[in-house]
């Protein structure tokens, strides 16, 4: 494989054209492309535009559509074909624009400690402002959230579905990396890149275990991904989609064997592979003699075929609300929860029921904690000795949703607490940050625990970015860290769990948080 000795995306002089400026809150003009500002954290100090088609569904999907290094939102737009897509068939395009910089300017970063780190900052937390704008704004459907982009744009897509795969329900990434390519800022550049310099070769369990290592505890679905890549590609070379389909492949637990080739345009080679159950998680194109110039005419259909999204949406009516839930089975952890079906009336068919919860017997914001394609729903990685009202809504096939349904309200049962010890460790720390990394919790009772809860200080300045495997809530700089349904049972005689988290902190500043209890 050729030494790469140009730029990942040279820059093309785009045509003029005019864009919109709104403010947090007030909806873009439909069938424009917007710009929005103030849509929320925004580390990577990115520029978010959004393209809303006429006609949609009440609750339409949001396609994140992303532009190679050198690029735009803009320019993407004007560029490919999502746009007329999202008029025929109804879905919300965010075309972020990406200002980081690793050897030139405007590339999605999927090189630094803080954006390979869920909820680490840089330019995911940006991606997911963006998302949360669509959906508190344009009521865009958090199950139906897929990423897409091309070169730099095609890193972001696999990066971010690795990252958040608890928010992607798909991906179609365009002369893209495996997640982790790149070991820094530095490795970024062609030419210098061990990434792209045409030998990276891992094996799928390295690959995979990058991807799992990105969000530690995730035991959710994760999302499909599909994969394009030219066989003259020299600048990204070819040989990476070999490395993205081990790493995707082993991640679902499949075979590096395709399930099924065809070719379903001429120098097109498609493969699949597909799970026991038949479901295509992972798809990969070759095309014949193409260089670093994906998506050409045609491709983004396909893309969006794989996310579903191509059945016409001519179904506006919402489904019939679901009876008020009846609360079962309450521990000190978790509750189970059943409730009269929906109707469908619009004609797409009934798609299942997304569960809302609130802390408290008043006040709170319901959130949606869960869906089910049941009648039934078990919640878990709930407070010992704590009050919830839980509420049902039903979503059809067109992404139309109904009322909210009567609320039920919930305590649960007392924890029964030992002794217990937690012990942190630093994974790693830099100028302005750190990982603690396991911080373990030790039952050193005699008695079996049913819920423990870890508090801890921050020092002053410090901030807590992101956290996994456990429920965290902050007062002023004190931390109270609580255990989730997976991990709140330790027997007796030092059985053991763990959590961990990030922080940011003033550069310079050294410190740790300290004060740390187990009850």
């Amino acid at each position: 494989m050729r030494r790469l000795t140009t730029v990942l995306a040279g820059a093309c002089a785009a045509a003029l054209f005019a864009v919109m400026t709104v403010a947090l809150g007030s909806p873009a003009v439909a069938a424009a492309l917007v710009e929005v500002t103030g849509f929320g954290d925004n580390p990577g100090n990115m520029r978010m535009h959004v393209y809303v088609p006429d006609s949609r569904p009440a609750s339409p999907a949001i396609v994140v559509a992303m532009h190679g290094c050198g690029g735009s939102g803009p320019g993407f737009h004007q560029s490919s074909e999502f746009a007329s897509l999202a008029d025929r068939y109804g879905f919300i395009v965010i075309y972020p624009t990406a200002t980081q910089s690793a050897g030139f300017g405007n590339c999605f970063d999927t090189w630094s400690d803080a954006a390979k780190q869920r909820g680490g900052g840089s330019d995911p937390v940006s991606l997911v402002s963006m998302i949360n704008y669509v959906e508190r704004t344009y009521r865009g459907d958090p199950n139906r959230v897929y990423a897409t982009g091309s070169s730099s744009g095609g890193m972001m897509t696999q990066h971010m579905l690795a990252v958040y795969p608890d928010l992607f329900k798909a991906g179609a990434s365009f002369m893209g990396v495996p997640f982790n390519c790149f070991a820094g800022a530095s490795d970024y550049p062609p030419g210098s890149s061990r990434c792209t310099g045409g030998s990276m070769d891992r094996t799928p369990q390295q690959w995979g275990d990058a991807v799992r290592q990105a969000y530690p505890g995730y035991s959710g679905p994760r999302p499909r991904m599909q994969l394009w890549h030219g066989t003259s590609d020299t600048l990204v070379p070819y040989s990476l989609l070999r490395e993205s389909i081990e790493q995707w492949t082993n991640v679902f637990g499949l075979s590096q064997t395709p399930t099924g080739t065809d070719t379903p345009q001429a120098g097109w080679s498609r493969s699949r592979y597909a799970d026991p159950s038949g479901t295509v998680q992972v798809e990969a194109y070759s095309i014949q003699g193409a260089g670093h110039v994906l998506p050409q005419s045609g491709m983004a259909r396909y893309a969006v075929e794989f996310f579903g999204l191509t059945t016409s949406q001519t179904d506006t009516t919402p489904p019939t609300t679901p009876g008020t839930p009846v609360a079962s089975g309450v521990t000190a952890t978790g509750a189970t929860l059943t409730w009269t079906a929906s109707t469908d009336q619009g004609g797409s068919g009934l798609a299942g029921y997304e569960i809302l919860r609130a802390p408290g017997a008043t006040g709170g914001t319901f959130a949606q904690v869960g869906t089910s394609a049941t009648t039934s729903f078990t919640d878990t990685g709930l407070s010992a000795s704590t009050v919830y009202r839980y509420q049902v809504r039903a979503r059809d096939a067109a992404g139309n949703v109904s009322a909210a349904s009567g609320t039920v309200q919930i305590t649960t049962q007392g924890g029964t607490t030992g002794a217990c010890r937690a012990t942190p460790t630093v994974q790693s720390q830099w100028g302005n940050g750190y990982v603690i990394q396991p911080l373990t919790i030790t039952n050193t009772g005699t008695s079996t625990i049913t819920g423990w809860t870890v508090t801890f200080t921050l020092p002053a300045g410090h901030t807590l970015t992101g956290s996994w495997n456990a429920t965290v809530t902050t007062s002023g700089q004190t931390v109270t860290v609580r255990s989730v349904g997976h991990n709140g049972t330790l027997a007796p005689g030092a059985a053991s769990t763990s959590f961990g988290f990030q922080a940011s902190r003033p550069n310079g500043d050294t410190a740790l948080p300290s004060g740390y209890a187990c009850a």
